[in-house]
């Protein structure tokens, strides 16, 4: 009926997986990071204004007396990968003439 070689082979496979999942190593998807365009100050696209270029995000650093406070973001220029529509496509609204 049932052979004692294969059930065994199956078992052994079965064990392996087992132990190659549970203690192996694992690589996390990290989407968040690998997808979005970001800046050399660290912030993306959205936080700097396209025709000053300034950046609008406000980073925390150590103020007087210990303590936390936020500031503007020092970055005067948006330098990081150009856009998908602005390399194919003129934006269309609001019109410059």
């Amino acid at each position: 009926m049932l052979d004692p070689l294969s059930l065994a082979v199956g078992g052994g496979l079965v064990g392996v997986g087992w132990v190659c999942g549970r203690f192996g190593h694992r690589r996390r998807a990290q989407f968040g990071s690998k997808l979005r365009a970001r800046c050399g100050c660290g912030h993306d696209l959205a936080l700097h204004d396209r025709a000053a270029g300034t950046c609008h995000a406000q980073i925390s650093r150590k103020g007087t007396h210990g303590l936390r406070e936020w500031v503007g973001c020092n970055c005067r220029r948006y330098n990081g990968p150009t856009p998908l529509e602005e390399m194919f496509a003129s934006p269309i609204l609001p019109p410059e003439s």
